[in-house]
C-alpha cells in the first residue's frame, strides 16, 4: 500500500499532456517536486479520470471525482479519506473548497497534522457557513501580505512560508545583452493591470503580453489600446518557450492594480507574484506595482522599480530608463537572481514547512 510521510493535496488536475494549469497549481506541484528529495511525498489532485505516475521522486495520484455545483476547481471523492489514512502529514492547496475541509476533518479525526496554504480561488464550501480554519493545525503563507489580508498575523499557527522558483531551469542565458521586448506574463484579466502597461509604452517600443485570456471584453479593450503599437499577443507557449521570453527581455512588468479599468475593485489581486520571481531568477530586471505581496519580492531601485498603480506615466518612466541604461538593467537583474536564491529557493520553503510540520507532531503525539 502505497504510503506518505507528506500528502499535498490540490483541487485542480495535473495534466501530463498540457501540463499545470495554473499558478496556483503550479506552486502546489513544484513545492511538492522539491519535498519528495527530503521525504517520501505525494501529490493528490483531481480529474475526469484517475492515474497515478511519478515525476522524478514525486508520486502524482489523480483521483476521478465529482465537482461541486459544476466547479472545475471544487472537486470531491471519498478517497480523500483513504488517503489522508495512508499519510503522515496533510499539506492542502486552496482553502475553501470541499475537498480541503474533507481532507482537515479526517485529518483530525486521524490525528493527522493538517496544513492549508491559501492560493487564491475556491468555491462553495462549508466553510462559508462554519469557521474551518481551527480544523487545521497551520496556516502556510506565501507571502505576508497573504498573512495580514487573511486576518492571521496575531495568530500562532499562521507562518510565512514563501514561495519558489526553480532557478536551475529558470536561469539566465549563456550569452549577454537583453535586446527583447518589453514583457508581461500571466493571466489575461482586469485586477493585472495590463491595460496600463500598453498605455505606458510608445509606439517605438515593443510589448510582448503572454497569457491566457479570460475575459472577452477585456481582451478585445486590450487590443483597442494597442492599435498602431507593436504589441504582440501570445495565448499558449510551452515553458522552455517562456524562459526564453524571459532571457531575452529587455524588462518584465507586472502592473496589477487594486482598482480596474472597469471601476472594480480587487480586494486580493496577488498573493505572490510568481512572474515576478521567474523573471529575476533569469536575471531580467522588473517592475512592479505597489500593490499587495509585490513589494515583499522586487527591492526597488536594487532588483528593479516600484511604481505607484494606476499610472502609466510612471511605468513609462521607468521602462523608458531601463531600455536607456543598459548597465543598469543588468545590475538589477543580477541582484535580482541573487534575491531569489537567497530567499525564494523552494528547498528553503520545503525546510520551512518541513520544520512547522514537525513542531505540529512533536505537539500532537
Amino acid at each position: 500500500m502505497t504510503t506518505f510521510e507528506v500528502l499535498h493535496i490540490v483541487p485542480a488536475a495535473f495534466d501530463r499532456e498540457r501540463g499545470v494549469l495554473g499558478g496556483a497549481e503550479r506552486y502546489a506541484l513544484e513545492l511538492a517536486r522539491a519535498m519528495a528529495n527530503r521525504v517520501r511525498t505525494g501529490l493528490l489532485t483531481f480529474g475526469e479520470r484517475s492515474d497515478h505516475h511519478r515525476l522524478g521522486n514525486l508520486d502524482i495520484v489523480v483521483e476521478r471525482a465529482l465537482f461541486v455545483r459544476g466547479q472545475r476547481t471544487n472537486p470531491w471523492t471519498p478517497k480523500i479519506v483513504s488517503w489522508v489514512a495512508r499519510s503522515e502529514v496533510v499539506h492542502c492547496h486552496q482553502r475553501a473548497v470541499v475537498a480541503s475541509s474533507t481532507a482537515a476533518l479526517a485529518a483530525r479525526l486521524l490525528r493527522r497534522p493538517v496544513f492549508v496554504t491559501d492560493l487564491g480561488g475556491g468555491g462553495w464550501d462549508v466553510s462559508a457557513y462554519l469557521d474551518t480554519g481551527r480544523w487545521f493545525d497551520g496556516h502556510l503563507h506565501i507571502s505576508e501580505y497573504s498573512r495580514v489580508v487573511s486576518g492571521h498575523s496575531t495568530r500562532p499557527d499562521a507562518h510565512v512560508i514563501l514561495g519558489g522558483v526553480d532557478h536551475q531551469r529558470f536561469s539566465p542565458a549563456q550569452s549577454s545583452g537583453r535586446n527583447g521586448p518589453v514583457l508581461y506574463v500571466g493571466r489575461l484579466l482586469p485586477h493585472k493591470g495590463i491595460n496600463y502597461l500598453v498605455e505606458a509604452v510608445g509606439h517605438d517600443i515593443p510589448l510582448r503580453i503572454i497569457g491566457m485570456p479570460y475575459d472577452d471584453q477585456f481582451l478585445g479593450d486590450l487590443k483597442c489600446l494597442s492599435a498602431g503599437k507593436r504589441v504582440e499577443f501570445q495565448h499558449g507557449i510551452t515553458d522552455d518557450e517562456l524562459i526564453s521570453a524571459y532571457r531575452s527581455a529587455s524588462v518584465v512588468v507586472l502592473p496589477s492594480v487594486y482598482r480596474t479599468m472597469y471601476d472594480v475593485e480587487s480586494r486580493v489581486p496577488e498573493l505572490l507574484g510568481q512572474t515576478l520571481l521567474e523573471a529575476m531568477a533569469c536575471e531580467a530586471p522588473v517592475i512592479c506595482t505597489n500593490v499587495a505581496s509585490m513589494p515583499e519580492i522586487v527591492l526597488d531601485g536594487v532588483t528593479g522599480f516600484v511604481v505607484p498603480p494606476n499610472d502609466p506615466a510612471a511605468l513609462r518612466e521607468r521602462i523608458e530608463e531601463l531600455l536607456a541604461n543598459p548597465a543598469l538593467a543588468g545590475e538589477m537583474g543580477m541582484a535580482g537572481r541573487r534575491r531569489v536564491l537567497e530567499h525564494f529557493d523552494w528547498m528553503r520553503v520545503v525546510d520551512r514547512c518541513l520544520t512547522i510540520y514537525r513542531k505540529a507532531g512533536a505537539r500532537s503525539s
